[in-house]
């Protein structure tokens, strides 16, 4: 594996690291409800893709709360992996999930930036020999430097910086691919925000689709 490969269905595993009410109360790197909104929309991406994905939590009931519904609701049928330690690494139950998958190129999504996220990326790296993509606006810091200096401690020891919204469209790749064409539009029309609007506004405006209303339903037009 390669850092020059892109990602793709085939090569990718997700995690997503204690993304728990406790510790979003936190953050003060990212808007806290645009980050579940990015995490939301990363969890959908994967579903779409059919990507492996990891749901590991600490201290649930002691300290850190249940992870965000949202995300759950995306994978019910996923086993959440409770655990104590601060890096994930450090559970057995975690390293065997991620051997199980058995792809090498691990998209990471937790917080803290600079806490559970830096010390799993890391020891993935040396110990398991995983490649790294770490979700920088999927995750989150106690502060704007908190988190920048963990991105950049990772990235100098070679994780690979990218943006959720990067990664659904690195899977995606080809708007020839018409069996996730529409999932991704309908992923982008609800959490990609400017991008979103555009592409409601191309389809209605310019292609004469009907308006589209929340939760994928349409209307007519509006009486004058």
């Amino acid at each position: 594996m390669s850092h020059l490969e892109v990602l793709t269905p085939q090569n990718s595993q997700l995690i997503f690291i204690d993304q728990q009410p406790q510790m979003a109360f936190g953050v003060q790197s990212i808007d806290r409800q645009v980050l579940k909104n990015n995490v939301v929309g990363l969890a959908k991406a994967a579903k779409t893709f059919d990507i492996p994905t990891t749901i590991t939590t600490v201290e649930t009931k002691g300290f850190s709360g249940h992870t965000y519904p949202e995300l759950l609701a995306v994978f019910p049928q996923n086993k959440i992996l409770e655990r104590t330690s601060m890096n994930s690494w450090d559970d057995q139950n975690v390293r065997d999930a991620l051997a199980a998958n058995g792809r090498k190129k691990v998209v990471v999504a937790g917080l803290w930036t600079e806490v559970c996220n830096t010390t799993f990326a890391l020891c993935a790296m040396l110990e398991g020999g995983y490649e790294i993509y770490m979700v920088a606006d999927a995750s989150g810091g106690t502060s704007a430097d908190a988190h920048k200096y963990a991105m950049d401690r990772m990235v100098q020891a070679g994780v690979v910086p990218v943006t959720w919204q990067q990664v659904l469209l690195e899977w995606q790749r080809d708007w020839a691919r018409k069996e996730t064409y529409d999932a991704v539009v309908a992923i982008a029309k609800e959490h990609s925000g400017a991008y979103g609007m555009g592409i409601d506004y191309a389809y209605t405006m310019v292609h004469g689709a009907p308006e589209r209303v929340s939760h994928g339903e349409t209307i007519g037009p509006r009486p004058a």
